[in-house]
């Protein structure tokens, strides 16, 4: 059993004793400290709850809506539905916080508590480490008979989210509807079915195909939208003769993209197609975490514009995104960020956007995609026993290749030749993570091994000192 304490929330398996898992015990430790970290004495507060459609998440939900209203906080619960969905509602509705009960990619015995700031945005590390702080002290005081807070239901925000997308001015209806699209969708039975038809109908969509969208949270492979999991819907795209697939993870926040040819788009260039059509008709700056394909800076560049980067999680793309005035954002997951809509990463947005680019390019998708420089990324990770000083070995790769042009903001970045190598300690395991980047996968891998190489003998060295 599981359970993962971090700025992305609280994360478990479910089940479990105490602490070894996300079990009843710890939402209600959780929650409470949640609602006395957003508690405000010159008003009474109110959160909004939202939650996907894994197994587990009805028996959460009702342990996470009674216990912050068992704390004075009023509830209100807009049920099944999206990451990006609840984000919008905090603001829309002028909440102080809210809680999304999704454990994202993970599998179905998995479940997570992801907190929401008034701004409809993730905890900063600050903040998340003061609630965590309030979690341990374990000093709760709940709210007697007369100031238990209210609950409402309110199943209205996925619409609310479609009709401000259809608003928005670069995203062309018209012309999607002239394209006459047909599209092949996979929702992995979790809320993307109850959200992506509803919005491809509504951006005029002339035929949708639908695979496992049925919010029943029976995910029908590993949820996770990479391309070892989406072989189906690649062979459902080429059989129904689709322009286009989309791939979503339970709680619709990342975005995979297949072509009419079966083939992925590229999870890392979903970010990149979209910033291309948007820096097309409104030229800014962009920001990607440093895990994330040059590709957008390429892109970027062309504008004539700046790209930054930035550590590797949401909270902290918003945070540059914010500081840098950039129009459009994300991670290379899938994650598209557009703040014209809102601050986090939004696969709706995203499909709205690709579409209406993909009609006014004229172009097929694959033919869209060879737009873009091809980079590829290898992707690895090194396990070390939990006494081994990680920090200690990054240092020594960072002194090993000082005159390299070195990124420290997070883990190590180094740049080489035609790519890049992004060395990062795992926040929740004695892991740590080595991404390469270069313009063959060959090239790629090579300098993986190599920092896997470079690595395994410090690590012998530490061992043998």
């Amino acid at each position: 059993m599981t359970l993962i304490k971090s700025i992305s929330g609280i994360r478990g398996t479910i089940g479990g004793k105490t602490g070894e898992g996300l079990n009843p015990c710890d939402v209600v430790k959780y929650t409470s400290a949640f609602a006395l970290f957003i508690a405000d004495a010159k008003k009474h507060c109110k959160v909004i709850v939202g939650r996907d459609a894994r197994v587990s998440g009805d028996m959460v939900n009702r342990l996470v809506c009674g216990t912050l209203m068992s704390m004075g906080i009023d509830v209100i619960d807009i049920g099944l539905s999206t990451t990006p969905t609840v984000e919008i509602a905090v603001t829309d509705m002028n909440a102080d916080g809210g809680i999304i009960i999704t454990a994202s990619h993970n599998p179905t015995h998995w479940n997570a508590l992801k907190l929401l700031s008034s701004k409809g945005e993730f905890l900063t590390n600050a903040e998340a480490t003061q609630m965590l702080s309030i979690a341990e002290n374990e000093n709760i005081s709940f709210a007697d008979a007369t100031h238990i807070g209210k609950y409402s239901f309110v199943d209205s925000m996925i619409e609310k989210h479609i009709n401000m997308i259809t608003g928005l001015a670069l995203v062309d209806v018209a012309a999607i509807r002239k394209a006459k699209f047909n599209v092949t969708i996979d929702c992995v039975n979790s809320t993307g079915g109850i959200a992506i038809p509803a919005l491809l109908t509504a951006l005029g969509v002339e035929k949708i195909n639908q695979l496992y969208c049925e919010p029943n949270g029976k995910f029908p492979h590993n949820p996770e939208p990479l391309p070892e999991n989406i072989g189906e819907l690649s062979e459902s795209v080429v059989k129904n003769k689709s322009h286009v697939g989309f791939v979503v993870d339970p709680d619709v926040d990342r975005l995979a993209i297949i072509c009419e040819d079966g083939e992925m788009f590229g999870e890392e260039y979903t970010l990149v197609a979209v910033a291309d059509y948007v820096l097309n008709h409104t030229p800014g700056n962009t920001v990607s975490n440093l895990s994330s394909t040059s590709a957008l800076r390429d892109i970027t560049k062309k504008y004539g514009k700046e790209y930054f980067t930035s550590a590797v999680g949401e909270v902290n793309v918003v945070e540059v995104m914010k500081q840098k005035k950039a129009v459009i954002g994300g991670e290379g997951n899938g994650g598209v960020i557009y703040p014209e809509l809102h601050y986090g990463r939004d696969a709706l947005v995203g499909i709205a956007l690709f579409l209406t680019y993909l009609a006014k390019s004229k172009l097929s998708c694959s033919m869209l995609r060879t737009k873009y420089p091809n980079y590829f990324i290898s992707k690895n990770k090194i396990e070390v026993s939990a006494d081994i000083d990680l920090l200690l070995i990054l240092e020594k790769i960072k002194e090993k290749y000082k005159k390299q042009p070195i990124n420290t903001i997070d883990g190590v970045r180094i740049d080489i030749d035609n790519g890049w190598i992004h060395l990062r300690k795992s926040n929740t395991e004695p892991i740590i993570r080595i991404y390469a980047e270069s313009d063959s996968i060959v090239k790629a891998e090579s300098l993986a091994k190599k920092m896997v190489s470079d690595i395994k003998e410090m690590l012998s060295n530490e061992v043998d000192d």
